[in-house]
């Protein structure tokens, strides 16, 4: 199929693009968690696939997108990885080049693990990504039964290949890919429990529905997308444990200092590599696509949406505060978490607004807060409370609420895509400069800022060229119409 010039330089442009929105959105991610951190991701890099994929679509068509690319990729967050990280890299499996003790069978085992947790974590993004891209409809009823049949299969994959677990008997799953005292002294090894098996056979099982039931291909396409940018993650670790065997040759072999904290740089580049080929299927499946705005189908009343929304809001703020509730094992399996929001998502017209502007800043903005005033006087914790909750989420809700109702607007995707990314952008990138005290040495000299302290050089570019992409892109429009 040719390609016309306007086509080729979609790509170029959008490609760059969604790679420095993953690559930011996923460093930032770190400071915040595994499924609420995470959420960061799907903001940005939908709005910018959006921007590129959807133009001429509605904004209600393009809040679902966004919305349920974001929440599944929350998804991902329930599986443990810092052990498996380890593997390829702790200095009492491997040592460094000063003192080496090379275990090559635990490095090949932990990029193994890493392969298989990121293709999960990104792959289920772009499943969802191209159920909400499809012009093939899924109705709320639909999706529920798919979330209940995606819990119940995540459960039995669980049992199936992420048991036994009894550390104290000695009994691991025969696939584990945390720490193991076959690989060091078992005094050091502390089990964490894995359930990567069950996200792997809901997966599977997801993309079966739509290969032989469906029949759908776009969602299936955009998952292997998805299972390609996962393979970010051992790339990045690839990085970070080279850095750490021999930081002085390996620093001095690439000509740029990878800075202070080297397991940032790998979820830099872990995010940017999934948000570059989650961008590329888009693009080379952009025929599949339902680009034209059509009449979107609101089939969940007010009231009711009201009530799904503000269910998982409250499932959300009583897990947070009550620890030892039963709500935290709810918290702890994405899917189950999820399964509210997949609903409301395809058949609300307010929600996915809500969920992808104040919902998921919400716990970003709480965390923030608390990391930096809960032992504040009270004139800090005033402002705190005014200026760094209340005024941005205030904000966020005004923009969800104004969009919804201009939701059904043909073109009005592209207005929206541009504002949400130039005001999300900025929300998150000084979110995360506040997590570190506002360190302005990021910007004193040439050296500080690419230096990356804190990966700060990159979040700044990454921040200056998505604010801008987003006012540029409204200007446009304004001039046009």
């Amino acid at each position: 199929m040719s390609m016309s010039k306007s086509e080729i330089g979609l790509l170029v442009r959008s490609l760059p693009l969604a790679a420095i929105a993953g690559g930011m959105a996923w460093g930032i991610r770190g400071q915040y968690g595994h499924e609420t951190g995470a959420m960061i991701f799907g903001v940005l890099v939908g709005l910018v696939i959006v921007l590129m994929a959807l133009p001429q679509a509605t904004a209600l068509q393009a809040a679902r997108v966004i919305g349920l690319f974001t929440l599944a990729i929350s998804f991902g967050g329930s599986m443990t990885y810092g052990q498996t990280i380890g593997l390829t890299m702790d200095a009492g499996i491997h040592g460094n080049v000063a003192d080496p003790h090379w275990n090559a069978a635990a490095y090949r085992w932990g990029m193994i693990g890493l392969a298989i947790k990121g293709s999960l974590w990104i792959g289920f993004g772009g499943l969802f990504l191209g159920i909400g891209l499809s012009p093939r409809k899924v109705s709320p009823r639909e999706m529920l039964a798919i979330g209940i049949a995606l819990i119940l299969l995540f459960f039995v994959g669980r049992w199936l290949l992420n048991s036994p677990f009894d550390p104290p008997n000695k009994q691991l799953p025969y696939f584990y890919f945390s720490d193991h005292w076959q690989w060091e002294d078992a005094s050091n090894v502390k089990p964490r429990p894995e359930v990567w098996g069950g996200l792997l056979l809901a997966f599977a099982g997801l993309m079966g529905y739509f290969v032989a039931i469906k029949r759908d291909s776009l969602p299936v396409l955009l998952g292997l997308w998805g299972i390609a940018g996962g393979l970010g993650f051992p790339i990045g670790q690839s990085l970070q444990a080279a850095e750490v065997w021999d930081s002085a040759a390996f620093n001095q072999g690439i000509g740029w200092r990878i800075g202070a904290n080297s397991w940032n740089m790998m979820e830099v580049t872990f995010g940017m590599i999934a948000g570059a080929c989650l961008c590329l299927g888009c693009w080379i499946h952009r025929h599949r696509v339902c680009r034209v705005a059509t009449d979107v189908d609101v089939r969940l009343s007010p009231a009711f949406e009201g009530w799904l929304i503000g269910s998982y809001v409250y499932v959300l703020l009583v897990g947070w505060y009550f620890e030892n509730s039963a709500f935290v094992m709810v918290h702890e399996i994405g899917i189950l978490m999820g399964l509210l929001p997949m609903v409301v998502m395809v058949g609300g017209r307010y929600a996915p607004f809500l969920y992808i502007l104040p919902i998921v800043a919400l716990s970003i903005i709480v965390k923030t807060y608390l990391a930096k005033f809960s032992q504040a006087d009270f004139l800090a914790t005033s402002l705190g409370l005014v200026f760094l909750v209340t005024l941005p989420l205030a904000l966020l809700c005004w923009l969800a609420f104004y969009f919804a109702h201009r939701g059904t607007v043909a073109g009005s995707a592209r207005r929206f895509a541009g504002i949400g990314l130039a005001i999300t952008s900025t929300l998150y990138f000084w979110m995360n400069f506040t997590i570190f005290s506002l360190p302005w040495d990021w910007f004193s000299d040439w050296q500080g800022l690419l230096g990356q302290r804190h990966s700060g050089g990159i979040y700044v570019v990454g921040w200056f060229t998505l604010l801008t992409t987003g006012l540029v892109t409204n200007r446009n429009l304004l001039s046009h119409g």
